[in-house]
Formats: C-alpha cells, structure tokens, sequence
C-alpha cells in the first residue's frame, strides 16, 4: 500500500539546482537506500520528506495519516539534558503519555486529595497498560546500550558529535512510526553496533528511507535504490550489488569525469562478483577472467589521469612500535604495543567507540606522547594524515585555492604534472565547483576536498580516521581505486565493513582493557576467525557436494567425468560469446534498450561461466586427491 507519493519535486540552493523533476512513491514495506555524489541534494531530499524543509515546486501526498521519525546528520539536541531525559524528550505519542504520567504522579503526590487529578492519572494508567509501556524505560537503556552508550545521566554537552548522534539514533528508534527517514545512520557507530542496527532495520515493521554509504549496510537492509545524479532521481529495484550492475547499464559516456566513475563502477562490480569466491580458490584462471572482463567492459580515452599520483618514495626503514602504553586517568587505551610496519602495509584498525583507536593514530602522527614505549618514524616517511575533522580549513577560500594552498601541482607514476584543477576534475569537482567559496558546499564536499588536499601533498604513509564518513560512495570508490595504486602505507581506523575487506590485508583489533590484536586478512577474514557474523552479503558456505562420505577416496561420477571432457571447450565457449558481447556493447552505448539486454545476458554469461570455472577446480581437486 502506498503511503506517500512525491510529484514534479524540485529544489535549488543559491544559484544551484540540486534536482528537479523527482516523482516516486514510497510503499508501506518498501526499504529504500538513497545514494550520490555528495551535494546533489540526499539530505535536502530527506528533510523534504520529513517536512523539515519546503521544496521549491511540486507536491507531497500522504496517503492517510501517516506518522514520520527523522534522524538527521547532526541532530539538534538540548545542551542541557541528561541523555535520558533527551531521549524522553523525542515528540512521540508514547513518550508524551510517559511524561503526562510522571508529572500527574508528581502533582498528585502534592495534592492527594485532588480527585481530578486522581481520575486522570488513573486514565494514564489505563492507557500505558493497554500500549504496555510500563517498561519503556529500561527499553531506552538497552538500545542505548546496543548504541554504544553506557553512561545514561551525561549531559548532551559533555558529549562528542558521535555519542549525540547514536542518543539521537536511538530516540527515533524508539518510536513507532509508518516512515523511518535516517540520514547517514552507521557514521560514528562501531562495527559491533552496525550488526545490530543492520538486524533492527531488516526486522522493524514500516517503511524505511536512508542515506548512507555503507555499501554492506545497503546491501543487507534496503530492496530499492533511489540515485541522485546531475539534478535526476533514477530509481532502481535491489539491493546495493543489483543496482551496481543496473547502474554501469545505464551510465552514458559522455565527459571524463564520467568515463571515470562508468570505470569505477565496473571494477566494483566485478569485485563484488568474485569477492567471497575468489578467496577460496586457488585457481588464477578465474581472477584473470574477471581482470579481462573488467578491462574489456570500458575504454577510457587517453585524457583520463592516472590515478597512481603523489608518491614520495620509502625507505627500508617505515615506523616502528616498541611497548607502546597510553592511559587516560584509569582508561588503558594502549597498553604495551610492538608492531613493524613495511613499506606496503594495509591496516585495518577496529574496536568499540572509544577504545582507543584514534589514539594510536595520534601517536604515529606526533600529535601525542605515549606514557611509555617508543616510536621511531624512518627518515624517508611523509606522513599524510586524513583525521575526523576538517582541520584549518577556511571557509571564506573558494574550493581551489585551498587545494593549491597544500600544493600546486603533483606528479603521477610516469612523472607527469598534473595541475590542482585537473586532480579535483578527479575527485568530481567539475570546473564551475572548483570556483565556489568552501562555505558553500555540503559537508561531504568539504570532506573531500579535505581528502585531495592531503593527497596532493604526496605522502608516502596515509593515516586514515574514519575515512568513509560523510563520504559519499563514488568518493569512496575513487579513494579505494588511489589506495589500490599507493605504493606505501596505509592505516585506516574504519567502521566501514565493505571498505576494510576492499583495502586492508592486515587487521588491529582493540580489546579491552588496551589490548590489541593483529591478524593478517581482511576484515571478513577476521570475524569468522573470531566466529563472528560474516560481513559480505555474497558470503558463501562451502559446498559440500563433492564431500566423501566415508573414510575412501572420493571419485567423480560417469556423468561428472563425462561433463570434465568437455569442460574446457565450454569455458572457450562462453568466453568468446562474452567478447562478443562486449563488442556489441561497445557499439550500442546509444541504444540504451539494447544495452540493458545485453548487460543482462553478460551477467547471466558470467555467471555461468563461475559456476563452470567452480566445477572444473572441484573435479580436478578430486582428481589430483
């Protein structure tokens, strides 16, 4: 049943028209992921909705009388208040009856003999047993727990942006409501908290609409993908990996900057298809097939900048940790920590909130001394680090001169300059964004330009602080395809799952009390060592077809052997009919209805094609047993 419909929607900023022509309708069971390149318009769109804000033109049609919980990307709260007396606070018929209760309880107690207010108070009783509200309470105190948040009586100023956006999360989770609006819902909640909000969304009753860029949270929650692009919402059905496929159909290669992303998109998407697979076999032949396939599917003109750019070379010798011990009053952040980072390190850094993992990053950059221990930083190391904040950046400077402030020009693997304007045209700022003043853009804008600024200072070791808040996915994208290029260090502390499997090889896992984990791997690697929940929705469980079921040696089938003679000519086959199609692909970007059809087939190919390469490596691995 549909719940809202929006028609002919347009909304402008300044100058600048974020989008225009919007027209959907949201279901009552629809989940719904919004996503773009930062400052198109996601949270306009969003405070829209939840009448936070006018459009310039067009219409919003509720559909009955429908109730709508808005979280938004920095909640206003009451300085004031404890923080559960801010979570009491949220406007909902519940909370509101709770505090009726409360205080006719206290004016009662004063005024015993009032019968008026001995009848209401009784009504209110009546009432909070029939919504069984009795234990609402303790019911805000465990999903603040889930939230991260321990501390119940701190007052909302002591607290930091991230504790008031999970107390605001909370608030509106808590209520119930026909249209959950969350905008960037997972930025600032640890990997723990996430799995629990993931659970949460998938089973809470009522439609849900959310920015964000975590690309496994989309994946997992949402079954509906709305994209805000150059002004037009596209609307996809699927999940995140369903409308990464969709998306590289309907991309039109039309200027650099967007030959770019179509590229950016296709080595996501052939990622993601090998992902889970890809780590458990040993056999080349697939990776190489992928490699081919994603290198066949675009052709980037000769214009495209290498992204492999400002590199400062490495010595032998990068950082070194000896017994590193950092305490806060009784808090033990760091306690007695060695490690020795090579040249091509890529570590993930992982903990609760609090845990101290910035602090390490602080420590490696000399923004901090540690109580005891030493760190010895090699002499050919230039650090560039990239922190939760966007710090010394000018508001009054237009976007370029604050680049050109960090440096000027850069250089790439070949030792080309490449200029400041001609990097931020990488980093999506088209020439006319390039001009405007940094007060004007959104708060993902500014993230980025702050990333860029860094890396064109040509660091050779990156510390990386929750790099993927307020960042939107092609900005990500575009960073994890530089990180793919860097020749030296990386250490990321990162909540985002998706982005910890796509870059580190190596995970720090901060335990309590300042104890800390290495493991080589991925992050997907580390959780199901620690048997955890798997992270990838493309997860899959090893077969067990071909599994003995006895103590003797496992033998193909005649049915099998006879499908292992001709195995190779059928790979042939639909190889060739791949490169077929990539042809014709090539010659209809045009034809956007015969391009849809022909993505559909190269899915269904390559999919199939998987799935033989699979059989193959299970007959010969039985062969050879």
């Amino acid at each position: 049943m549909n719940i809202l419909s929006i028609l002919n929607l347009k909304k402008s900023y300044g100058e600048k028209t974020l989008f225009q022509n919007v027209n959907f309708t949201i279901d009552s069971h629809d989940k719904v992921g919004v996503i773009g390149v930062n400052g198109t318009g996601k949270s306009s769109l969003l405070r829209i909705l939840a009448g936070k804000d006018q459009p310039d033109a067009g219409t919003i049609n509720h559909f009955g009388k429908i109730r709508i919980e808005y979280l938004a990307q920095t909640p206003e709260l009451d300085p004031t208040s404890t923080v559960i007396e801010q979570v009491f606070k949220a406007d909902t018929p519940e909370l509101n009856l709770m505090r009726d209760y409360e205080s006719t309880l206290a004016a009662q107690e004063q005024q015993a003999s009032d019968s008026n207010l001995q009848k209401h108070l009784l009504a209110l009783t009546d009432r909070i047993d029939a919504l069984h509200l009795w234990n609402l309470k303790s019911q805000i105190e465990t999903i603040l727990t889930q939230l991260g948040i321990t501390t119940f009586n701190k007052t909302i100023s002591t607290l930091s942006g991230g504790q008031r956006k999970r107390v605001a999360l909370a608030s509106v989770l808590l209520s119930p409501c026909d249209l959950l609006i969350l905008d960037e819902p997972t930025n600032h909640l640890d990997n723990v908290s996430i799995d629990w909000l993931e659970s949460e969304l998938k089973s809470r009753s009522g439609a849900l609409l959310m920015v964000t860029h975590d690309r496994y949270f989309l994946d997992r929650v949402v079954q509906k993908t709305f994209e805000l692009d150059n002004g037009t919402l596209y609307e996809y059905s699927g999940n995140y990996s369903e409308f990464v496929e969709k998306k590289a159909a309907r991309q039109v290669f039309s200027t650099a900057i967007e030959q770019k992303r179509q590229n950016l998109y296709r080595r996501e998407l052939a990622w993601m298809r090998r992902g889970a697979r890809a780590r458990t076999t040993k056999q080349k032949a697939r990776i190489q097939r992928f490699d081919t396939i994603k290198n066949a599917e675009v052709q980037i003109s000769d214009d495209i900048l290498n992204i492999n750019v400002g590199f400062t070379r490495l010595g032998k010798q990068v950082i070194k940790l000896d017994n590193i011990t950092k305490n806060f009053d009784t808090f033990s952040a760091i306690n007695t920590f060695s490690y020795l980072l090579g040249a091509n390190s890529r570590i993930g850094i992982i903990g609760k909130n609090g845990s101290g993992k910035t602090t390490l990053l602080n420590i490696i950059a000399g923004k901090i001394k540690p109580d005891f221990g030493t760190i010895t930083i090699g002499d050919t190391v230039k650090l560039g680090y990239f922190s939760q904040e966007n710090e010394d950046m000018d508001l009054n400077l237009r976007a370029i001169e604050y680049i050109r402030e960090g440096a000027e020009t850069t250089q790439n693997s070949m030792g080309e300059t490449i200029t400041a304007a001609q990097m931020m045209e990488l980093f999506l700022f088209d020439r006319n964004a390039q001009w405007i003043r940094i007060s004007e853009l959104s708060g993902g804008e500014r993230r980025r330009l702050y990333l860029l600024r860094i890396l064109m200072m040509a660091p050779n070791v990156l510390l990386l602080d929750e790099p993927t808040n307020d960042l939107d996915i092609d900005t990500l994208k575009i960073l994890e395809n530089y990180l793919d290029e860097f020749k030296g260090t990386v250490l990321t502390v990162s909540h985002d799952r998706y982005f910890l499997d796509r870059i580190c090889h190596t995970i720090f896992s901060f335990q309590s009390p300042g104890h800390i984990i290495t493991q080589t791997g991925n992050y997907s690697d580390f959780i199901h060592k620690h048997s955890l929940t798997p992270t990838s929705s493309k997860a899959v469980k090893p077969t067990e077809k071909y599994k003995p079921q006895h103590d003797s040696k496992p033998r193909l089938t005649w049915k099998e052997q006879q499908a292992y003679k001709t195995i190779d000519f059928d790979i042939d086959k639909m190889e060739n009919q791949l490169d077929a199609i990539s042809t014709e692909m090539a010659a209809a970007t045009s034809d956007y209805t015969r391009l849809q059809t022909l993505s559909e087939e190269q899915a269904m190919l390559e999919e199939k094609l998987l799935d033989t390469m699979e059989k193959k490596e299970t007959y010969e691995a039985i062969l050879n047993s």
